[in-house]
C-alpha cells in the first residue's frame, strides 16, 4: 500500500486485498467497508462524469464530515479532476473570494446544514457566471461506472488540490497541491503513528481541511477504520467514540481540551473510570498547545498522551512525534522531521541558527505545494535556496526534535522590543483559574504595541484580576518590559477550523 503513486491507486489496492474492513462509520449512521467504499465512488464519478466532470475540470465542494464527503473526494480523484474542498464554516466572505480565484465549472455543497442555506449563498456567489452547482444531502450523483473512461494516474507534480489557508489574518492564500503531496505527508503519519489495521480513528475536524485526503490516504495504508463526527461536541464524541471503540483521538488542541473536560466530568460520576476507554494516543496539530496538555490527556484521558505534528495547508505535518520518543520530547516538542524533509533554521538577523537557537522555520519537502493559486505570492514564500518560509518561529535542538515558539507575525514589537506572545501564553495557561488564553499586540501611539492578554477563565473559578496576573507572570520569571497592559476576559476565543485563534478578531475588538 505505501507505493501507490496515487489517491485512487491505493483506493483501489485497498479494495481489493480487504474489500469486507469497515472504512468508515459517521455520526448519521453511515456505515462503509472498503469495498463499498470503492465502488460508491465510482457510481459517483459516473454521476459526475454524467454533468460534464472530466479530467482536469476544477470542482469546489462543501461537504460536513460525513462519508459521503469521502466518497465525493475518492470519485473525484477517480476523474482526475481539480479539486477544491472548501471548510464548512466558511460564507460567503470566504467562500466568494475563493470561487473569484479559481472559477469552478462546478460547486457541489448541501441544499442546508446547521440553519445554513447553502444553495442560496452558491447562488449569490455564482450569480452571472457559468459556474454550475449541485446539491449534496448527504447522496450524491451516481451513475453506471462502464462510461468512465480508463484511470489516468497523475505525473508526480500534476495538479490535482486547491487547499486553502484558514487566514487568520488576511484573506485565504490559495496553496496548489499534488496527489504526491498527500501521500508522502500520509506514509510520514503512518509511520510515525504505528498505524494499523486493529486502530480505529476518531475524525472530529473536516475533512475538506488538507489533513483530511491525508487522513484517508494513511487510514488505507494501514487498513484502519475511522469514525466521523459532522460536527464536533464533547458529549456527542464521548457518546460515538466511547461506543466504537475509538483508539486515535484527534485531531488538535481544542479537542483535546474537551477530551480532557469531558473525562473530568465523567470520572465525577463513574469515578476510576475512562470517558474514552480505547483511547491508544492522541494525535494532534494545527495549533499551539499547553505545556501540560500532554501529561494531562496521558495521566488522566488515558493512553500515550499527544503525538504531536506540526506543518501548515502550504506543507502539511512536516514535523511528528513518534509513539517511541521519549516523554520529555512529547511534552513540548512537534518531534522529528519526517522522511525527505529539509529544514532549515534562519534567525531574525538572516543568519543560520545553532542547534536550540531560535529563528524562522524553512522546509523542502515532498509534502510542499506547487505553488500558490496566486503566483504573485510565491516571490515571498520562497528564500533565494527554495527553502519555503513557513512564517513559524522555532527551534531544532541537537537531536533534532522540533519546538514551535511563535509565528513572525505573532512578534509584538514593544518599544523596538520584540516580545514573544507564545511565551506569555504558555506561562498563562499554567495558572489554575485560565483555561484558553491568547496574547495579541494592539496598536499603541506610545509605545507602538502594547501587550494585551485575552483570557477565558477555568468553569466555575473567579476571573483572573490584571494584578493578579501580572504577579503570577512577575513569579513565573517573565521580565518586566514583556508584562501585559491589558487583559480582557471572555467566554470564549475565535477559531478556525483547525483550532488556531483568529486574532484579528480580537485586535479588532479590543484595539481601543
Amino acid at each position: 500500500m505505501l507505493d501507490a503513486g496515487s489517491l485512487w491507486e491505493l483506493i483501489e489496492r485497498r479494495a481489493e486485498s480487504d474489500p469486507g474492513r469497515e472504512l468508515l462509520v459517521d455520526s448519521g449512521g453511515s456505515r462503509m467497508t472498503n469495498g463499498e467504499f470503492r465502488d460508491a465512488a465510482l457510481r459517483t464519478a459516473a454521476g459526475l462524469h454524467d454533468h460534464g466532470v472530466r479530467t482536469g475540470t476544477v470542482v469546489s465542494w462543501q461537504l460536513p464530515t460525513w462519508n459521503v464527503g469521502y466518497v465525493l473526494m475518492a470519485a473525484l480523484s477517480r476523474l482526475g479532476a481539480i479539486q477544491n474542498p472548501i471548510i464548512p464554516i466558511y460564507r460567503d466572505r470566504e467562500v466568494g473570494f475563493i470561487v473569484r480565484q479559481i472559477a469552478p465549472e462546478v460547486v457541489i455543497t448541501p441544499s442546508e446544514f446547521g440553519g445554513f442555506d447553502f444553495a442560496a449563498m452558491i447562488a449569490r456567489l455564482t450569480e452571472g457566471t457559468g459556474t454550475r452547482h449541485i446539491a449534496a444531502d448527504r447522496s450524491l450523483p451516481e451513475g453506471d461506472p462502464a462510461v468512465l473512461p480508463p484511470y489516468q494516474a497523475p505525473g508526480e507534480r500534476e495538479l490535482r488540490w486547491y487547499f486553502y489557508s484558514s487566514g487568520t489574518t488576511a484573506d485565504p492564500k490559495g496553496a496548489r497541491h499534488t496527489d504526491t503531496a498527500i501521500l508522502a505527508a500520509a506514509r510520514g503519519m503512518h509511520e510515525c503513528l504505528a498505524l494499523t489495521g486493529e486502530d480505529i480513528n476518531g475524525m472530529a475536524f473536516p475533512l475538506t481541511h488538507v489533513a483530511g485526503p491525508i487522513w484517508l490516504a494513511s487510514s488505507l495504508m494501514a487498513g484502519l477504520s475511522n469514525v466521523l463526527l459532522d460536527r464536533f461536541d464533547p458529549a456527542a464524541a464521548v457518546d460515538l467514540f466511547g461506543r466504537e471503540k475509538v483508539t486515535l483521538g484527534g485531531s488538535g488542541t481544542p479537542f483535546h481540551l474537551a477530551y480532557l473536560k469531558a473525562q473530568r466530568e465523567f470520572v465525577k460520576t463513574h469515578p476510576g473510570r475512562r470517558a474514552f476507554p480505547s483511547f491508544r494516543l492522541c494525535n494532534g496539530g494545527g495549533a499551539p498547545r499547553p505545556a501540560t496538555l500532554h501529561a494531562q490527556i496521558r495521566d488522566e484521558v488515558g493512553g500515550l498522551g499527544v503525538i504531536a505534528g506540526w506543518g501548515l495547508t502550504e506543507a502539511p505535518i512536516l514535523t511528528m512525534s513518534t509513539v517511541h520518543d521519549p516523554q520529555s520530547a512529547l511534552e513540548d516538542s512537534e518531534g522529528r522531521p519526517m522522511s525527505g524533509v529539509e529544514l532549515r533554521v534562519v534567525t531574525l538577523e538572516g543568519k543560520a541558527a545553532e542547534p536550540g537557537e531560535e529563528g524562522e522555520l524553512r522546509a523542502k519537502a515532498p509534502q510542499l505545494m506547487l505553488g500558490y493559486v496566486d503566483a504573485a505570492l510565491d516571490a515571498d514564500a520562497f528564500d533565494a535556496d527554495g527553502y519555503f518560509r513557513t512564517g513559524d518561529l522555532g527551534t531544532v535542538d541537537a537531536e533534532g526534535f522540533v519546538r514551535i515558539t511563535g509565528r513572525l507575525k505573532d512578534i509584538i514589537i514593544r518599544k523596538g522590543e520584540n516580545i514573544s506572545a507564545k511565551e506569555i501564553e504558555d506561562l498563562l495557561f499554567t495558572h489554575p483559574r485560565v483555561a484558553d488564553v491568547a496574547v495579541v499586540g494592539l496598536p499603541d501611539a506610545d509605545r507602538g504595541e502594547r501587550v494585551c492578554a485575552v483570557v477565558v477563565g477555568a468553569d466555575g473559578a473567579q476571573a483572573l484580576e490584571f494584578a493578579e496576573m501580572v504577579a503570577f507572570l512577575k513569579g513565573a520569571g517573565l521580565t518586566t518590559h514583556k508584562l501585559p497592559e491589558q487583559l480582557e476576559v471572555v467566554e470564549g476565543l475565535p477559531r478556525n477550523p483547525t483550532g488556531k485563534v483568529i486574532k484579528r478578531d480580537l485586535v479588532a475588538r479590543f484595539r481601543s
